[in-house]
């Protein structure tokens, strides 16, 4: 049985759609949590491309990675898939959107940046303008379906080819329930892990300032830490 033949909705939700014939890609690739996304989805049976500003740079991260993952410059990896995940630095944010905008009309995007500050005291969440990184996605792409999840994953467990299982939610946020839907469906398919609708982009805000606990919680008590919902 393939990963695609076993994704399970939470308890009392829909079946889950099918996902196994998109292409996913992966905006921001060649980081830690992009390449670690990249890998697990991959390792699951999605077709995957990762970008980059350079595709020499993709093309070597992909082939770092296996499991028949692509590399290509970010218009290329946003123009040929499905769906696209934003997994860039917050500092790049609202430039590599704005750059790829063409290239992103119509497609379903997964922002999963977390705009935080750091200093002495440890993390904390930045203000941002339009509320959230999600939510500036939007504004930047009218034409695309925006919605938000993936925050609160660990990169280094996503890259630790020595562990087969990743036990933790993944909250979804947006207003199309299609493209929620496809999103729960794409987390779920990695295996430990299930994809949870948690509301509309305008509370997204909270689930990316969440990870500045998260990283409070990992230094004090040295671990990887995620999240599940209970009664779900």
């Amino acid at each position: 049985m393939t990963s695609h033949d076993s994704v399970n909705p939470p308890v009392g939700a829909p079946a889950l759609p099918d996902v196994s014939g998109l292409v996913v890609g992966v905006l921001g690739g060649t980081g830690d949590q992009g390449r670690g996304l990249a890998y697990r989805l991959a390792r699951a049976g999605q077709q995957v491309v990762i970008g980059s500003r350079t595709a020499e740079r993709a093309e070597a991260a992909a082939a770092e990675i296996g499991y028949g993952v692509r590399g290509a410059d970010n218009a290329t990896c946003a123009r040929e898939s499905d769906i696209v995940i934003v997994a860039v630095p917050w500092d790049g944010h609202a430039a590599t959107l704005t750059e790829l905008r063409e290239e992103l009309a119509g497609k379903i995007v997964v922002d999963c940046v977390n705009p935080l500050g750091f200093d002495k005291q440890g993390a904390y969440a930045l203000a941002v303008e339009e509320g959230s990184a999600a939510q500036q996605a939007a504004a930047l792409l009218p034409d695309s379906r925006v919605t938000a999840a993936f925050h609160h994953l660990s990169a280094v467990l996503l890259q630790d080819r020595e562990i087969e299982r990743i036990d933790t939610d993944v909250l979804v946020l947006g207003e199309d329930r299609e493209a929620t839907d496809l999103v729960q469906a794409l987390a779920s398919l990695i295996p430990g892990m299930r994809g949870i609708f948690a509301g509309r982009l305008r509370n997204a805000h909270q689930v990316e300032g969440l990870v500045a606990n998260l990283i409070s919680v990992n230094r004090r008590y040295k671990a990887h830490a995620g999240l599940r919902v209970t009664d779900v």
